[in-house]
């Protein structure tokens, strides 16, 4: 009961973390599949309509309900730590956030139960996605379970927002702020300005399908082009919604373990805000063989090229924070290392694709899969399993194993490339996407093979990941509170894992890298910036979990014509806010006495 109702950031890091790694394994079961009926020509492991399932299914499982609910665990364990707060400026929020994403995710998985999965691609394009051509419930999933799903992810948006921007500790100015907080700070305004837009569509899809109204219907006086725009403002900002928190983590790691003050900080802030910006300017460049005409593809192209400076200010400030520094190769290292050519190679194929003649000859085919994955796969992945290596022992109070760690890294490293470095050159032959099987005879057979045997060692590496976790499971919880011995930032002052209430006096932050500089005057400790007092906790509520099940509900009877069974769901939930808003919820206080016992603890 007290996970279910927990509105503390930790716990539901935590929780995140648990649905993330779920959603993550059924994406990779599905890459697996479909790599499994590429392996050879005229294969039939799966016939065409499964596949196009599939395709749909992993695309949107891993970037919704994989890579979003990771990087959100990881803001949540760690943000309020690292700007000496005691929890997110409103932590009932934080929790219905949570809830919300989980049974959104839920919603569109179990199509695969009810016999009707979404199969028009994991970007829905219409008319495809039309009721004209896709008549059964998969697409009403789809657009259903994303909105739920949406409706958290914007929730943590803007709890992330006025967390950073209201619950800094006394000293902490924006430009004393750890990269990472930088990096989710503009992610979520990204998230705040974005993910509108994909409700938008969402919501104008689903009148069409389920009302019969004529938004994207061309027969009736609607665009499909109009979907591709709407989805791509969104979609476009959602690329980068998905790499800045990894740049953060990067950072944050590369910092660590070289010993090192992050070169030219104030250069990656701005590199990081420009890129955010640039990220709103580029959405067309997805969408140069739809005929807008030579002058929106020149602006665009141009835009989409300019997103590679800020992009190399960061490369570059990587590598001369490396450069000298005495490297310590931890699996989080290896990682944060690894990503750095990984992603320089996913972006010089980006700016490959942003030349719009070039794009005609690219576009659709095997190329621009190969692009997404090193950028995705090789730029977010690779930072999340980093972050995850570096701050499991803050989280959990205990140390991954650093062989299982370094296992976990070489499979995974050298599985990505076989998988994926061969589908430029199978783009370049001319393979399509999203086509389910291919003749003999056309040079493809030995680049799938390599590329399907790679995604095998990819699922190596995730398994040897959940064996490490199993196995630290076991171990006591005797992590240091700087359990890397090079922390800088102030997540490392306090207990591993940290008390209820994070820090017993707020700290006063006297420079960048707070900790790193207490450490260089010879202190053990942060100075507070208060004395010992009461201190102020939210009350534990299981309104947010049942508010989502009422969401949950009213999806279920919407696609299905059952009004009374969306109206009951709708009532739940509307009921659970009248609650929320009639009774006053003041908290509890922990007073310092059973504060002592924490710490001894």
């Amino acid at each position: 009961m007290d996970w279910l109702t927990t509105v503390d950031h930790k716990k539901i890091g935590i929780l995140y973390m648990i649905a993330g790694l779920l959603f993550f394994l059924i994406g990779g079961l599905e890459a697996i599949l479909i790599r499994v009926q590429l392996m050879k020509p005229m294969n039939d492991v799966v016939s065409g309509d499964t596949f196009n399932e599939l395709i749909t299914m992993h695309g949107t499982t891993m970037i919704f309900l994989a890579a979003m609910p990771l990087l959100f665990a990881l803001m949540n364990a760690v943000i309020p730590l690292q700007i000496g707060a005691r929890d997110v400026a409103f932590p009932f929020l934080n929790s219905l956030g949570f809830w919300t994403f989980f049974f959104g995710g839920l919603l569109l998985n179990l199509s695969w139960f009810a016999g009707s999965v979404p199969d028009a691609g994991w970007t829905s394009y219409v008319p495809l996605a039309g009721p004209g051509f896709n008549s059964g419930h998969g697409v009403d999933y789809y657009v259903l379970g994303l909105q739920i799903a949406g409706i958290g992810t914007l929730l943590g948006g803007i709890n992330f927002m006025a967390t950073i921007i209201n619950m800094r500790a006394p000293g902490l100015s924006f430009m004393r702020l750890p990269m990472f907080t930088w990096t989710i700070f503009i992610t979520s305004a990204l998230i705040v300005f974005a993910f509108p837009a994909l409700t938008v569509g969402l919501v104008a899809l689903m009148f069409d399908r389920l009302f019969g109204a004529n938004f994207f219907e061309v027969g009736n006086g609607g665009s499909g082009v109009l979907w591709e725009h709407i989805f791509w403002v969104f979609g476009h900002p959602e690329v980068y919604i998905l790499i800045v928190p990894a740049f953060g983590v990067i950072s944050e790691v590369v910092s660590t373990f070289s010993r090192k003050r992050l070169f030219g900080y104030s250069s990656m802030v701005f590199a990081t805000v420009l890129i955010a910006f640039l990220g709103f300017m580029v959405w067309a460049h997805h969408m140069f063989t739809t005929g807008l005409g030579p002058v929106a593809n020149g602006l665009f192209s141009i835009a989409t090229m300019l997103i590679a400076v800020p992009t190399g200010v960061k490369i570059f400030n990587w590598l001369f924070t490396l450069w000298g520094g005495s490297i310590r190769f931890t699996t989080a290292s290896l990682f944060a290392i690894g990503f750095i050519p990984t992603f320089v190679m996913g972006g010089v194929t980006g700016v490959m694709l942003a030349s719009a003649p070039a794009d005609y000859q690219y576009h659709d085919s095997y190329f621009v899969v190969a692009h997404f994955h090193y950028v995705i796969v090789g730029g977010l992945i690779f930072g999340i399993f980093s972050g995850l290596h570096y701050w499991w022992p803050k989280m959990f109070g205990r140390m991954l194993n650093e062989k299982i760690g370094q296992v976990t890294f070489w499979t995974f490293f050298i599985g990505f490339h076989m998988t994926f470095f061969v589908q430029h050159f199978l783009g370049l032959l001319g393979m399509p996407r999203r086509v389910y099987t291919y003749l003999d005879g056309q040079g493809f057979n030995n680049m799938n093979l390599i590329s399907t045997i790679g995604a095998f060692l990819m699922g190596i590496g995730t398994i040897a990941f959940l064996i490490n976790i199993f196995i630290t499971w076991a171990k006591p919880r005797n992590a240091a509170a700087d359990a890397w011995e090079d922390g800088r930032t102030l997540e490392w002052t306090i207990p591993s894992p940290p008390p209820e209430y994070n820090f017993q006096q707020t700290p006063l932050v006297r420079g960048y890298d707070a900790w790193w500089k207490e450490k260089m005057e010879g202190k053990t400790k942060m100075t507070p910036a208060e004395p010992i007092g009461s201190i102020h906790m939210p009350s534990p509520s299981i309104l947010p979990l049942i508010m989502s099940i009422g969401l949950f509900i009213a999806g279920y009877g919407f696609m299905y014509d059952k009004l009374i069974v969306a109206g009951v769901g709708l009532a739940i939930t509307l009921g659970c806010m009248v609650i929320r808003s009639l009774f006053d919820d003041h908290g509890f206080h922990i007073e310092p006495e059973e504060q002592e016992k924490g710490v001894q603890a």
